[in-house]
């Protein structure tokens, strides 16, 4: 499959996750990552992501796609106990906040759905949207790095 066909599902399958209710924001994108990335981490990895959704628990503050595609990101850059730190991590994971930064205006949940009712169906639309895209963007990066394209799930779907 090409890359930009990757990269379409990878943004499809995160926002059918929370679109179906399945995820919420932080959830969706790490458990696509982890998908696409062939499951490195047993699929209970999600877990770690729940406490993330509007702004960190409900608090407003860094969108929970954002944090949840740090994580993600964490998947394929991350350390061990006892490992330095890849030289990719820090740059990789600014490179996120500063790419929805630009397109959104912020990464700041709270400011991301100023302009929405919480419960409307235009704020979770609107969340969604912004879910996919860091999946998306996340994957596209992935696809473009040799060390971790070869590792990426020949059977994803």
């Amino acid at each position: 499959m090409e890359k930009n066909a990757i990269v379409d599902l990878v943004r499809s399958k995160a926002e059918g996750y929370f679109e179906r209710g399945e995820f919420f924001c932080s959830e969706s994108v790490v458990h696509t990552i982890n998908e696409l990335l062939g499951w490195p981490y047993s699929e209970d990895v999600v877990r770690m992501a729940s406490g993330f959704p509007i702004g960190m628990g409900k608090s407003g503050c860094l969108c929970g796609a954002v944090s949840g595609g740090s994580m993600a990101l964490g998947m394929a850059y991350g350390r061990k106990h006892g490992e330095p730190m890849n030289e990719k991590m820090f740059p990789i994971a600014k490179e996120l906040h500063d790419y929805i930064k630009s397109l959104y205006g912020s990464t700041c949940c709270r400011v991301l759905v100023r302009n929405y009712e919480f419960a409307s169906p235009e704020r979770k639309a609107h969340c969604v949207k912004i879910t996919g895209e860091v999946a998306a963007w996340i994957a596209s990066k992935l696809l473009d790095d040799p060390e971790i394209s070869q590792k990426i799930n020949p059977n994803f779907k």
